[in-house]
């Protein structure tokens, strides 16, 4: 029997991509773990796996030496709270910070490949850069509970010398099928669609700083096809260890976005810039910038798909269809 994949976070966005990524390789060895809900289960019609298991569940399992005897090759850690704005900071310790290490000191102990995901809210305001330089994670000042969580896992990991044995991504701004779920965390080319659809225009918040006009603002979006290839790069190569970022290393502006989703449409676009609410003045991130030189720089070689293509191909073969990754065979 081959030894099987645990991919936690497996019915969201990122996991449930990972799963489908999987079965397009030919692997179905797969134990699925999630806390689902009546949204999320959509994410795991027509994906192939052995079993779905609880996450409260499945860590106590891990506790109780239930998976000791079992072959497992790799665990894919993609569950967390993703939400920037849970109100119970210990949420995030127990299911972000505390989770992880219980799976992570497991795996270690097995010998199993893990592969977890951090975060690009881990850098903060970015004043420091994009760089995945494990020497300077000290330095970084996330500006939310969420990106806090990401980092103390990140720090346990390097100030208990395991960043040589494990994989961490810092996934950057990802966007494609499968989010629909996320609520207010969803992309905003979801959003953008949704006010299009509703309003016939989108709203885009104003700029407060002198440097970026309104809608200016710059992230490094990327299509949740390229996260997946490059996450799997991993998996298929297991002498990659360390801190990792996952994203296109090309910034586009919310204008850039907006206008991409309304050409898809054949529409003229319509926006208005509204006032920031005061409550995220403070941790509004201007720029983002994912440095991608150290995953190429260890022989990933996949082209990043067309940044207004990838928004093309969302918007017409998925949102507006309301398709699923596994709803396609190509």
């Amino acid at each position: 029997m081959k030894k099987l994949i645990i991919v936690t976070g497996a019915a969201g966005f990122i996991g449930s991509a990972i799963v489908w990524k999987l079965n397009r390789e030919g692997i179905n060895n797969i134990i699925i773990v999630d806390e689902i809900d009546n949204v999320k289960w959509k994410n795991l019609v027509g994906i192939k796996f052995l079993d779905y298991i609880e996450k409260d569940d499945f860590l106590e399992q891990i506790k109780n030496g239930s998976y000791d005897n079992l072959k497992l090759d790799t665990i894919f850690h993609m569950g967390a709270c993703s939400s920037t704005t849970h109100p119970d900071a210990r949420y995030y310790i127990k299911n972000n910070f505390e989770y992880t290490k219980i799976l992570c000191k497991f795996a270690i102990k097995k010998n199993i490949r893990f592969i977890y995901a951090s975060s690009a809210a881990t850098y903060g305001d970015g004043s420091l850069g994009f760089y995945d330089d494990e020497d300077k994670l000290e330095l970084l000042k996330p500006l939310n509970m969420y990106g806090y969580s990401k980092h103390l896992f990140d720090l346990w990991a390097k100030h208990n010398n395991l960043l040589s044995n494990i994989v961490g991504l810092k996934y950057f701004n990802v966007y494609g099928p499968n989010e629909y779920h996320k609520g207010d965390m969803r992309s905003f080319v979801v959003k953008a669609f949704e006010q299009i659809k509703f309003l016939g225009k989108v709203r885009l918040f104003k700029s407060y700083l002198p440097e970026y006009k309104d809608g200016e603002q710059l992230r490094d979006f990327i299509y949740i096809k390229d996260a997946v290839e490059m996450t799997f790069y991993f998996y298929e190569n297991k002498n990659l260890t360390g801190i990792y970022n996952i994203g296109s290393g090309q910034p586009h502006s919310f204008n850039q976005l907006v206008y991409s989703v309304f050409k898809s449409l054949n529409l003229t676009p319509q926006i208005e810039y509204i006032d920031m609410p005061e409550n995220i003045k403070n941790q509004y991130q201007y720029y983002t910038k994912a440095e991608m030189n150290k995953l190429f720089s260890k022989g990933y070689k996949r082209p990043i798909t067309d940044f207004y293509f990838s928004i093309y191909e969302y918007v017409k073969k998925y949102i507006s269809q309301n398709k699923y990754l596994a709803d396609y065979k190509d």
